[in-house]
């Protein structure tokens, strides 16, 4: 593999930690590292920045700017913050790029490397589930190339590279997360700690709390129909409780080819990295006389809302996805502060789109951004009155 200059944007995420172990593993020294984005963990954006020998560190909060130039005292990196300076730092040359910010805030610095014609691992959905027509007639423009690193995406991805034949349909896999069996009223009590807790992936609070609502799986949904050019009615969820089927796909003669590995996001993160090639890496191996059986069942919508709101906008298009996404951040930052309920984020969700129906169709990021700004200012309001 040809030394490549790289840039990790949300480095001291899951993501991001794990992309640092994936360099570290295929060895620091093929990789010229231009930029680190993190938040609020200074020490942790500090360190890997030193670790890799970036350029530059960025946190988007202002306020932390003197500690962050505190803790790279004395290396020659440059430091900077605020969400300008993340985006900034998302438009200095370089081949591949880690999206890894969490939410729509991920957006705008994609966007940036994609005008510079990088190739973007993307692990932040939210860029394509608010803005994928952008994206995508962006990334052609750009001579762009965008790699999936969700699990399931890149597992399908990983399939539809060696195979030309037509899908006819994609199966998404869930585990169901830490509410699998739960009653009705098991859910409506739960608190974000016990949300958080996910069975087999070990991911960021926001993200946990995502899959244990199968928000995370709606915005898979819809990132799917954007990825692979598929129509609503052809993906389909599959609870796997297992994780170890990340996806499959189906095919017009009845076959179904399926991606399967251990629950370890460096897997997708190295072929992503890779790509075209596939490297070497410590994890572990599957054991199928250790393994006995694999799970499936179908998710529940009225337990699991999400799932059929990803349909709806899916169906409607425009900027009805967008708005899905703005809606549910605000309702997660709600459930995590405590204002609503685990069952009410759903809700919530679903008055915002009822709210903003026919809200038109993004012909530029501004229309894109413009409409997330509307979905949260009236997500907020109908938070206010919970």
């Amino acid at each position: 593999m040809e030394r490549r200059r790289i840039s990790i944007f949300g480095v001291t995420g899951s993501i991001g930690a794990n992309t640092v172990d994936v360099v570290k593993t295929m060895g620091i020294e093929n990789f010229d590292t231009v930029a680190v984005t993190g938040n609020a963990n200074i020490a942790g954006l500090a360190e890997a920045a030193r670790l890799l020998g970036a350029e530059i560190a960025v946190t988007a909060d202002p306020s932390r700017l003197d500690a962050l130039r505190d803790a790279l005292a004395g290396t020659g990196i440059e430091a900077a913050a605020g969400a300008e300076a993340v985006v900034e730092a998302a438009s200095r040359p370089i081949d591949w790029m880690m999206s890894a910010i969490v939410g729509a805030a991920g957006l705008r610095p994609t966007m940036a490397a994609i005008e510079q014609g990088a190739t973007i691992g993307l692990a932040n959905k939210e860029t394509l589930v608010a803005a994928g027509s952008v994206v995508l007639a962006a990334i052609e423009r750009h001579n762009a190339r965008l790699l999936p690193v969700d699990s399931e995406h890149n597992a399908i991805f990983q399939i539809v590279s060696h195979e030309t034949t037509p899908i006819e349909r994609l199966l998404l896999t869930a585990s169901g997360g830490p509410f699998r069996t739960w009653s009705m009223e098991q859910m409506a009590a739960a608190s974000p700690q016990q949300a958080v807790a996910h069975p087999n992936w070990s991911m960021g609070a926001r993200i946990s709390i995502d899959s244990a609502s199968m928000f995370n799986k709606a915005l898979e949904m819809i990132e799917a129909g954007c990825l692979f050019d598929v129509t609503p009615d052809q993906v389909e969820v599959i609870v796997h409780p297992q994780s170890i089927i990340h996806s499959m796909i189906g095919y017009g003669d009845g076959s179904i080819l399926a991606h399967l590995g251990p629950s370890d996001m460096r897997v997708a993160i190295g072929y992503a990295l890779a790509w075209p090639e596939r490297p070497e890496l410590p994890v572990d191996r599957l054991d199928f006389g250790k393994l006995a059986k694999l799970d499936f069942e179908p998710p529940d919508d009225k337990r699991f809302p999400a799932l059929r709101l990803a349909r709806e906008v899916m169906s409607q298009g425009g900027l009805a996805p967008c708005i899905l996404n703005a809606a549910h951040e605000i309702a997660l930052d709600g459930f995590i502060a405590g204002q609503i309920g685990f069952l009410d984020m759903a809700g919530l969700v679903e008055d915002t789109i009822s709210s903003l129906g026919g809200i038109g169709v993004a012909v530029s990021l501004d229309d894109v951004l413009a409409a997330d700004a509307e979905g949260r200012r009236v997500a907020r309001s109908l938070l206010e009155r919970i």
